[in-house]
């Protein structure tokens, strides 16, 4: 079975983990590039916070197996 994985800010992803993302909080650029290589073979879909999307860019092709989603910024999102 597939799972999901989620990459970016700390407090913009620790809420996926409850529905059984594989969670990898990065701060920075290092950190997200470590958690990207480091995604078992079974992730299937990941979810990049915008910066970590930006931070990212160049290695997303390396996985032509894994689909990318953004988060939207903070700033798109308003309650209706």
């Amino acid at each position: 079975m597939a799972r999901a994985a989620v990459i970016g800010e700390p407090l913009r992803i620790f809420g996926y983990g409850l529905a059984g993302a594989l969670l990898c909080p990065a701060s920075g650029k290092p950190e997200a590039l470590r958690g990207w290589r480091a995604l078992p073979a079974d992730v299937a879909v990941v979810v990049l916070t915008p910066q970590a999307a930006d931070w990212l860019a160049a290695e997303l092709p390396s996985r032509p197996d894994v689909m990318p989603v953004v988060l939207p910024q903070a700033s798109d999102w308003s309650p209706s």
